[in-house]
């Protein structure tokens, strides 16, 4: 399958003013991600609050500035494009926010919101571009008549509903969705993640799904990248992520999920709090929380293990196999 984006050694870093006396300290949110998205999958980025994932994503979309690496879309280093080329990569390149709420403008109507990509964008007549609105509108399950309504007579699973419309309008191929259901109601999450899956099939749509919701991964994803501040720690198909993990971080975070019918086993339990992105321990990120924590993971940073051809991990205990 080939790769629709590919992320190389990126660094992401910003200055903060929250340290001691207000002092400005450096942030590393990013630290040396490589990630190859495949076209027509849905990838999804796990982790805690905190551990870079969003960030990642809007590097990709340039909402983030990058320190160093690059960004491959179509052959083409995204950290390099001019304004124009930035407009013409947005097109291609969509995202969907996490809070309904904020993501929509609430002095303009549906149908205004959704119509201001192809005005900007294209060349389109205003009757071509209010029909393309009304085929989107229907596609993410909303009747065209609501497009004459304010985004505050919705409810947050229609809001999320117009968010994924306004990121169809343009036809892209690939979505990048940060935390899409988080905010909703659970009743609701379902539909939303439910639409996201036909979507997938029915526009041939590449998703970066962000999402600190293992349950959502494991009904969604083809594959999954576990990070943990900043870094890739455990990357490979939902099947072997969920049935075999190899990571310890990976396992505590699957360990947390809770299961029905049965007790909270508190094994793989991770202790203390995630390190501050401004303070990164020294070696392994994770030896600080980690049950199996040698002398050499204080001190190297550890390598990333091809395990097969679809599974890698970054971890001293699989080194030698």
């Amino acid at each position: 399958m080939d790769n629709i984006l590919s992320v190389k050694d990126l660094y992401v870093e910003y200055r903060s003013d929250k340290g001691i006396l207000g002092k400005k300290q450096t942030v590393h949110a990013v630290n040396g991600v490589t990630l190859d998205i495949k076209k027509g999958e849905i990838l999804a980025i796990a982790g805690e609050s905190g551990c870079g994932k969003s960030t990642l994503a809007k590097a990709i979309i340039r909402l983030e500035s990058a320190k160093s690496g690059q960004i491959i879309f179509e052959e083409q280093d995204t950290l390099a494009f001019k304004k124009q080329e930035l407009k013409n990569y947005r097109k291609h390149v969509q995202m969907v926010f996490q809070n309904p709420y904020s993501s929509l403008n609430p002095k303009m109507k549906i149908i205004d919101t959704l119509k201001e990509p192809l005005q900007i964008n294209t060349s389109l007549s205003n009757s071509e571009i209010e029909k393309i609105v009304e085929e989107k509108i229907e596609l993410v399950g909303l009747d065209k008549n609501c497009l004459h309504l304010y985004p505050h007579e919705f409810s947050g699973g229609q809001r999320q509903r117009i968010a994924i419309a306004r990121a169809l309008v343009l036809n892209p191929e690939f979505i990048l969705a940060d935390e899409p259901v988080s905010a909703l109601d659970v009743s609701i999450q379902a539909q939303i993640i439910n639409l996201i899956k036909e979507l997938k099939e029915q526009c041939n749509l590449t998703f970066l799904l962000i999402t600190h919701d293992m349950s959502v991964i494991k009904y969604l994803a083809d594959r999954v990248a576990i990070m943990y501040l900043g870094e890739i720690v455990e990357l490979g198909n939902t099947f072997s992520i969920f049935n075999n993990p190899k990571h310890p971080y990976t396992k505590a975070l699957l360990s947390a999920v809770p299961k029905f019918g049965k007790k909270f086993s508190a094994k793989n339990i991770l202790t203390g709090d995630l390190p501050s992105p401004e303070n990164l321990p020294q070696g392994c990120k994770f030896h600080t929380r980690c049950p199996n924590a040698m002398p050499v993971c204080r001190e190297q940073d550890p390598p990333v293990v091809n395990i097969n051809n679809n599974r890698c991990v970054k971890c001293f205990l699989y080194q030698d196999s």
